[in-house]
């Protein structure tokens, strides 16, 4: 299987989280200042997203709790992020032209998230 997640370092001694297919990166965090935070995203994104439900913020839907966000970015192009029920984005996409894109790739992470390998590229 090509999905796993990615632990990478960042300037000032921070941590990072990708998720990728193949080489692909898909979804990226924040930066934290250490890796067990990094972790903890990890280990949040693989119990998390598969019962997360999606809300399509372009439409005007509204959610709480864990889920992913459908935002429409300024240049009228779609992302997906996914948000901790603190209200915090946890993870986000690069922009779609197609909305379909960033919803395919909210799905795919919740679908396969969960049994993808973690490696620590720090």
């Amino acid at each position: 299987m090509g999905y796993k997640f990615k632990i990478v370092a960042r300037k000032n001694d921070q941590y990072g989280v990708q998720f990728l297919y193949n080489s692909e990166i898909m979804v990226w965090s924040e930066s934290y200042k250490s890796k067990s935070s990094a972790k903890n995203c990890i280990k949040s994104l693989m119990e998390r997203t598969p019962d997360a439900p999606v809300v399509d913020l372009s439409k005007g839907e509204e959610g709480s709790g864990y889920r992913f966000e459908i935002v429409k970015s300024k240049d009228g192009q779609f992302y997906n992020r996914f948000v901790a029920r603190n209200g915090e984005t946890m993870v986000r996409s690069e922009t779609y032209t197609d909305k379909r894109n960033a919803k395919n790739c909210a799905a795919s992470l919740a679908k396969n998230g969960p049994s993808a390998d973690t490696v620590d590229e720090s």
